[in-house]
């Protein structure tokens, strides 16, 4: 078999992989079904079964070894992003004159910031969330308790 008939059937085999109901060569329902080659056939060339095979191999390789790598991937991630937000509602703490308490004004500048990120970039609505929810819940939970609960600081 020539190189060049090895480029074709990657190229057939690869569309199949990554475009599979939309490539005729891929779509047995658009040439009236394209059946795998039986014994009868000279090659048994078929890019729809190899890429099924390739599609099998590539999601034991994702189950076994990259699922854990983006996990923690998307656990770093997560971390950055809550660490960068109380950095900046920091930031917003000082360069504000503290008119009240501490705790008040780091609970003011965070839930400032989630609204404003919410309503500018919605498409970062949950990692806001668990940043908001993760900055409260370490940096003012004590506070809050102090205070006699939620009904008591939103009173304040």
């Amino acid at each position: 078999m020539s190189p060049r008939d090895i480029e074709q059937q990657t190229f057939d085999i690869i569309s199949c992989f990554f475009e599979e109901e939309q490539n005729p060569v891929c779509n047995r329902k658009v040439y009236g079904g394209i059946e795998s080659d039986g014994p009868g056939d000279d090659d048994g060339f078929d890019p729809v079964v190899i890429a099924d095979k390739l599609r099998e191999l590539g999601d034991d390789f994702d189950v076994k070894f990259i699922q854990p790598h983006i996990r923690k991937l998307q656990q770093a991630v997560a971390d950055k992003a809550v660490e960068e937000f109380a950095r900046t509602v920091d930031s917003l703490c000082a360069a504000q004159r503290a008119e009240v308490a501490p705790e008040m004004q780091l609970l003011r500048a965070s839930v400032a910031l989630g609204l404003y990120v919410k309503k500018t970039c919605p498409d970062l609505r949950a990692t806001i969330q668990s940043c908001m929810t993760a900055f409260i819940n370490t940096r003012l939970a004590g506070w809050i308790t102090q205070q006699g609960g939620w009904d008591q600081v939103t009173m304040v």
